[in-house]
């Protein structure tokens, strides 16, 4: 069963305006893992998808969804797929790829049929998904945190110290517009993406997961000047809109995956946003 929620896009004009409620209905993904089931939420942001397929028992087969007007999810698309949950396997045109916790699966535009499989159904893979349109083919590829381009930055004294993976980028595998990578907070951190930043170009959706329980996140968004949060847990995503800053603030350390899409695959393409001029 795959199961998709629209979201349109807003104005950062509008967005000013909205109270707690509103922010919510608007940009958190509240559910993302559902057990049996595919979740999936596009955006009206450059046409963003992002979702969780969790198998127990049967697997799960990625179908076109009424909103692509597509005879499959992938005819007009692109998908980045990255598991974390248990051990289990995608399966595409008759290409099996066993994905680990925290590997990836870049998987081309044109493919036919994509299935979703956990190896124990006692420890069920959940494969988080981001997807976007695609004007060409590019090849499938499995990729782990070996190939992934790694970069360390912050501090354990700015309470930010954190290893960004970048997995599914231009420097790793040829995508149309998808990127996507893991950034792991270091145990003490607690602060992602400070100083903040912006891109005009790219709009942008994180999911926080390894979040503790009875933990949360505070997710900071909004214009650098007008700036809001959204108080978030394990499992959870949000969306970015190319407007708005993308941070947050745990109380306790965590990761995210974050995945991108919009006018180009330059990761450094940003507008920073100097952390004593935030309001």
């Amino acid at each position: 069963m795959t199961d998709c929620k629209l979201r349109y896009a807003s104005s950062p004009a509008d967005a000013v305006g909205y109270d707690t409620d509103r922010l919510r209905e608007e940009f958190l993904i509240e559910r993302v893992m559902t057990p049996g089931q595919i979740c999936l939420t596009c955006s009206m942001f450059d046409r963003m998808i992002a979702g969780g397929a969790m198998p127990v028992g049967e697997r799960l087969e990625l179908e076109a969804v009424d909103l692509l007007r597509s005879e499959r999810f992938t005819s007009r698309r692109e998908v980045g797929i990255i598991n974390v949950g248990g051990a289990g396997t995608v399966t595409v045109d008759g290409r099996r790829y066993e994905l680990d916790f925290k590997e990836a699966l870049y998987v081309g535009r044109g493919e036919k049929r994509i299935f979703f499989e956990s190896a124990d159904a006692a420890k069920p893979a959940m494969f988080y998904l981001n997807s976007a349109p695609a004007h060409c083919e590019y090849p499938d590829r499995k990729i782990t945190r070996a190939d992934a381009v790694v970069m360390e930055a912050g501090s354990a004294e700015g309470s930010n110290h954190r290893i960004i993976n970048r997995m599914i980028v231009k420097e790793v595998v040829p995508t149309c517009q998808l990127q996507m990578g893991m950034t792991e907070l270091k145990t003490g951190s607690v602060w992602n993406t400070m100083p903040a930043h912006t891109h005009d170009r790219r709009m942008e959706v994180y999911f926080y997961f390894e979040l503790p329980a009875d933990h949360s996140v505070c997710h900071f968004m909004g214009q650098p000047q007008q700036t809001r949060h959204i108080w978030m847990q394990n499992l959870q995503g949000v969306i970015s809109p190319s407007w708005s800053i993308h941070s947050a603030c745990g109380t306790a350390a965590y990761t995210f995956i974050w995945g991108m899409c919009g006018e180009n695959l330059d990761y450094n393409d940003m507008d920073g946003c100097p952390t004593n001029r935030l309001k």
